[in-house]
């Protein structure tokens, strides 16, 4: 973040339990609501961090398989009866009491949304789901052996996680009860206030070579209608011979990403193909995309497909994974010229899991992160923010580190997302084929209340969901220091005018805070409850419970002047460039 930007800022500052609070009394469920793209290009003179409708939604994500088994009639226990079973595959070598597994297990589309109403109520507007698309019916023969811990061994893996398409038009058939397909999800979900994000992949199908025997499916891509149009023939890709064989020609002739197919981009058949099998989803309800493995594939390409996805869907929002902790090296897939996505925040993840996590660190190393101004991307106020994911260790934090990581992300700039299981705890610490994506099941969502990460996530998740200024505000960084952090949020759009003065302490005793030349007005405290009347030119203090958050807000125009120099140039920052 720019150095002006800081200076300014502290000069609002001299010095310096938590309960279920009430919103804002104007921050209603209506703030919540979409704006209209038609009513975005009015507002440059307000103060607005996006205008984009779905930063209005903190998401939820869903390793489907991994999440409840609501149906286990779609078990498909006996696929492939013998050693390429696919049912209840455990990892070798876990430690005493630990687990893992790359069978399936279960998880469906009954078990999400015989749990809508359970995420909805912790605050989030939106679920993600891993890919749909139908994966092999066998457990992967190549590739090397499945271990504890392991990274890229895929021998004995099936297709539970979902990126392993065979066909991209085709649910697979562990998902969908016989009343209940993805149309009947997506409006069930609605039903609960909550949105469709859909996993896509573009750069890769299953794993296509290294088998001791070619195995069905893998390496293959059917159509809508169930003919083969790509074979890998389990050769490797050096041995591919497009010129000469058109089922060779959806591929690459470079590896990619261990064993799977690597689809080449420049096949003119590929755009028509993806673009026709994810329309086909959005048709059925999907409101929002996640695009797997980005970089893998050049900008001209996502360019294209986002076009064409978008000339059918204006506005349609997607959000890109870049696994790279180098904010410059992902910011260009936001840019209108390549992709014009979002993308997963993981330059920001990387300091959240390190200051909350259990090596510790204060929140200037979280401040370096958020690129307020003068940053590498179109907005980064449409970053999708987190802590972990499926892809990497679980967070590994005590509760209070959780509930400070979650007072965080759903207070500062960005779209929050949080891993499933994460509102208690689970599995935290945990790698892939360590635990990471272990089944979630019933139980544990019937026992989530009495966690004290899910009470707290709750509480903030809620309050995000009342307050637009928490969703879509500029923000300004008042201190970011140690265990304290304090910073405005700030919306003043389309007669919207409302201003929330976050703090946070990560702290183990209360933290004072004595803020200077607040504006005036009536604040309130929508944490602890009450109201604090700050006259012209006073002081706002406040103590804050330890490993707590508290939210002022005051529904009014901005007026104090300190405040206006640092949001014009706050919103510096959240202009497109690029």
């Amino acid at each position: 973040m720019g150095r002006r930007l800081i200076a300014a800022a502290c000069a609002l500052l001299v010095a310096g339990c938590a309960r279920d609070g009430a919103p804002s009394r104007q921050a209603t469920e209506a703030g919540t609501a979409p704006v209209p793209r038609a009513a975005q290009a009015g507002a440059a003179a307000g103060y607005v961090g996006t205008r984009e409708p779905f930063a209005a939604n903190a998401v939820y994500f869903v390793l489907t398989d991994r999440f409840v088994n609501g149906d286990p009639g779609n078990d498909h226990r006996d696929q492939a009866a013998g050693p390429n079973h696919t049912f209840d595959r455990p990892v070798p070598g876990a430690p005493p009491g630990r687990s893992d597994n790359v069978g399936y297990l279960g998880g469906d589309f009954r078990g999400l949304l015989d749990n809508a109403q359970y995420i909805r109520d912790m605050g989030f507007g939106a679920v993600w789901i891993t890919p749909i698309v139908d994966n092999p019916d066998e457990a992967f023969t190549g590739g090397d052996p499945v271990k504890w811990g392991g990274m890229f061994t895929d021998q004995g893996k099936t297709g539970y996680h979902g990126y392993w398409g065979v066909n991209f038009y085709r649910l697979d058939e562990h998902l969908p009860s016989a009343e209940l397909d993805f149309a009947g999800l997506t409006r069930g979900l609605k039903q609960h206030g909550l949105k469709t994000v859909l996993d896509i992949v573009c750069n890769h199908g299953s794993p296509a070579y290294t088998m001791p025997q070619d195995q069905p499916k893998y390496g293959e891509i059917y159509d809508r209608d169930g003919t083969l149009i790509a074979d890998h023939q389990n050769l490797r890709p050096e041995q591919l011979d497009p010129q000469h064989n058109r089922l060779h020609a959806f591929y690459n002739t470079t590896p990619g990403l261990a064993q799977l197919s690597d689809i080449n981009e420049n096949d003119p058949r590929v755009l028509d193909y993806f673009v026709g099998a994810y329309s086909q989803w959005i048709d059925q309800g999907a409101d929002a995309f996640r695009i797997d493995t980005i970089p893998w594939m050049p900008h001209a390409y996502w360019h294209a497909f986002t076009t064409r996805i978008r000339e059918r869907h204006p506005g349609f929002f997607m959000f890109g994974e870049a696994f790279n902790y180098d904010a410059a090296s992902i910011a260009p897939h936001t840019f209108p010229r390549n992709a014009g996505v979002s993308v997963l925040d993981f330059p920001l993840k990387e300091r959240m899991a390190e200051v909350f996590g259990r090596q510790g660190g204060g929140f200037e190393r979280i401040a370096e992160r958020l690129y307020l101004e003068d940053g590498p991307y179109q907005n980064p106020y449409e970053l999708m923010t987190f802590y972990d994911n499926h892809d990497m260790a679980r967070l590994d934090a005590s509760d209070e580190g959780f509930i400070d990581a979650n007072n965080f992300l759903f207070t500062a700039r960005g779209i929050p997302v949080i891993y499933y299981g994460s509102e208690t705890g689970f599995e935290r610490g945990t790698a892939e084929h360590a635990g990471n994506r272990n089944y979630f099941g019933q139980a544990r969502i019937d026992a989530a209340p009495q966690s004290p990460i899910y009470r707290a996530l709750r509480r903030i998740g809620r309050l995000r969901a009342a307050t637009p200024a928490l969703q879509r505000g500029l923000q300004v960084n008042v201190l970011m220091q140690g265990d304290r952090a304090a910073f405005y949020r700030v919306l003043q759009q389309d007669g919207v005018h409302q201003i929330a003065l976050v703090l946070l302490n990560k702290g183990s005793v209360p933290a004072a805070f004595d803020l200077k030349d607040v504006q005036a007005g009536r604040w309130h405290a929508a944490i602890a409850g009450g109201e604090v009347d700050v006259a012209d030119g006073g002081a706002l203090k406040a103590s804050v419970p330890a490993h707590g958050v508290e939210v002022y807000l005051l529904d009014a125009a901005v007026t104090n002047p300190q405040l206006r120099a640092t949001l014009a140039r706050a919103r510096v920052g959240a202009h497109p460039r690029g």
